[in-house]
């Protein structure tokens, strides 16, 4: 655990932001209203050279940029893959980004790498390892991360602590911050049926980094009940919109992120929608000011 490393999520301003997609590289330079911060995956700038990274390079002399992990796999049995955290601290170490994420999930098994972020049963042994592994992250990297509650589509019979108070006693082991994310906690609630509000309400937002923001498509299961599928790819629908407001005026205002990563939209929509989080974060930043 660093206690003496400073909390490098407060680096970004309370307002909305993008994650960043290079067909967006000329319209966020020319009118980037009201996105005041950009996210890229972190996995996309681990290489050498090249117009991605140039575009970061000039994007970074702009704006704060939060850098947000999917391949670490946090929550896997094995060790971190030593190559990939490499690969990260020498990104981390040129672009000094404002913040750093990754998932509450696993996504490799042996030398087999899963495209996809599997949840975790919430367990004593899961909880001892997760915490292992982020305080690795955060002595090799020098700074705190943020770590994101998933999207869930089951319950685990073994887990013995709530989603909750996993999530709360990372924080207090490692020193991590969190980063909630209101569309996964409106998937899995639909798909578990609980109650979202009353998650919001017990969650512990004096942790909170950053919140994001996304699409998610509709199915149903074998019995006919309703499935979410967090996509990000589509725009933040209104139950969702009405969960982050509550989410702010609960735990105030704090630094939003749209996600959309597949059938990415023209800059326009993508920038409406970042404008609407930017209208529920207004008068709680006013407030607070």
């Amino acid at each position: 655990m660093l206690d003496a490393t400073p909390q490098t999520f407060d680096r970004l301003p309370h307002s909305p932001g993008v994650g960043y997609k290079p067909q967006h590289y000329a319209d966020i330079l020319r009118d980037p209203a009201p996105v005041r911060w950009l996210e890229i995956h972190a996995e996309n700038y681990m290489g050498d050279g090249g117009r991605p990274l140039a575009q970061l390079r000039h994007l970074a002399e702009r704006f704060p940029i939060s850098v947000h992990g999917v391949g670490l796999s946090i929550g896997g049995e094995g060790r971190l893959d030593p190559d990939h955290l490499a690969r990260l601290r020498h990104l981390v170490e040129w672009l000094n980004p404002a913040s750093f994420s990754e998932h509450l999930a696993w996504s490799t098994h042996d030398s087999h790498f899963l495209n996809d972020l599997l949840p975790l049963p919430y367990t004593a042994q899961t909880l001892a390892r997760v915490a292992a592994h982020i305080d690795q992250v955060q002595d090799t990297l020098g700074r705190r991360m943020l770590l994101e509650n998933p999207s869930s589509y089951l319950a685990f019979e073994e887990s013995d602590w709530s989603e909750i108070d996993f999530l709360a006693e990372i924080a207090r082991r490692t020193g991590c911050g969190l980063l909630l994310d209101v569309n996964n906690v409106f998937v899995s609630a639909t798909n578990q049926q609980t109650d979202p509000v009353s998650y919001i309400d017990a969650f512990p937002h004096a942790a909170v980094g950053e919140i994001h923001l996304g699409g998610h498509d509709e199915d149903e299961d074998e019995a006919g009940a309703p499935l979410l599928i967090d996509s990000h790819g589509a725009e933040v629908v209104d139950p969702v919109w009405s969960l982050y407001a509550h989410t702010i005026a609960v735990g105030g205002a704090k630094p939003t992120l749209i996600e959309w990563d597949t059938d990415v939209p023209d800059w326009p929509v993508l920038a409406a929608e970042a404008a609407r989080a930017a209208r529920v974060l207004e008068p709680v930043s006013e407030t607070v000011g």
